[in-house]
């Protein structure tokens, strides 16, 4: 079996992906570019949603997990009285209801009580959740509905900043600071069936995934490749250097340093050594060690 070959281009891309293409579309456009196969996402987009997206490339696909597991921030349109089987825009109309216009102070005492802090949300059948080895939007597709379990995420804020009406449908623009692992297509229907009709999304954009922001993105064909330790830029970072930094190259266990942690191990010249996860009591040990230039 032929020995797979080591990466040689390594770094962090934060992407604006575009309306119209997966995002495993958009890692295809970067192994193009950088000329690299070890590519990967943090946190998938639906192909019609925009946004953020963090790709690894290189040894900093090791990393990915950590930034998968952040908070992440969406802007999207919630039109009222409109359902679909996908929860979005992109799905075929199943329902509709006349609802009369509502009262943003309602919608947003109805939104504070239900829908804000630890809640519990079915996933959509148009999903990338997998079922009994095969992922739901395959059994939606050939027309099948499974039974899904409600699953925990966290809604750290869920704020209605726009109302308007258009073709008779009163159209909210909301900005949702959630989890990952939560779904604002299904916080779109619910909401809707919570308001006394339906519901569905479109227009969705993801402004953050936590710590990387709009600010520091740029569409694929243009997006910079940051250096390895910025896929930790919201760790706790430690210098380290002399026998220290000799010890964590080979992965020892070592006191946890202050807070929960991860922790995230540099040199003094900003190239990351290791991260860091709590082992027992009062203990660190690597999750990741990264190689070093010879």
């Amino acid at each position: 079996m032929a020995r797979r070959k080591e990466p040689t281009v390594h770094g962090v891309a934060v992407v604006d992906k575009p309306a119209g293409v997966t995002s495993h579309d958009v890692v295809a456009m970067l192994r193009r570019r950088l000329n690299e196969r070890r590519i990967g996402h943090a946190g998938t987009l639906d192909p019609s949603a925009t946004g953020v997206l963090v790709i690894g490339v290189g040894h900093a696909t090791r990393l990915l997990r950590f930034i998968t597991d952040g908070h992440k921030r969406y802007v999207g349109e919630v039109v009222l009285g409109v359902e679909t089987d996908s929860l979005d825009a992109d799905g075929t109309v199943t329902a509709t209801h006349e609802m009369a216009p509502v009262d943003l102070d309602t919608v947003r005492a109805l939104i504070a009580d239900r829908f804000v802090g630890d809640i519990e949300q079915v996933p959509p059948m148009v999903s990338a959740i997998k079922i009994g080895g095969r992922r739901l939007h395959e059994l939606a597709r050939a027309g099948v509905e499974v039974e899904r379990q409600p699953r925990p995420v966290t809604i750290s804020s869920f704020d209605v900043i726009d109302s308007r009406v258009e073709d008779g449908r009163q159209i909210l623009t909301v900005d949702v600071a959630c989890s990952a692992g939560t779904y604002v297509r299904s916080l779109a229907a619910d909401l809707g069936t919570a308001l006394g009709g339906g519901a569905h999304l479109r227009n969705l954009r993801r402004t953050a995934v936590e710590p990387f922001t709009l600010d520091d993105a740029a569409p694929p064909d243009e997006c910079e490749l940051l250096p390895i330790v910025d896929a930790v830029r919201g760790m706790p970072q430690f210098t380290v250097d002399g026998p220290l930094a000799a010890r964590v190259a080979v992965g020892s266990v070592l006191p946890a340093p202050p807070g929960d942690g991860p922790w995230a191990m540099v040199t003094p010249d900003r190239q990351l050594l290791a991260v860091y996860e709590a082992h027992g009591d009062g203990f660190a040990k690597p999750s990741v060690v990264l190689p070093q230039p010879s």
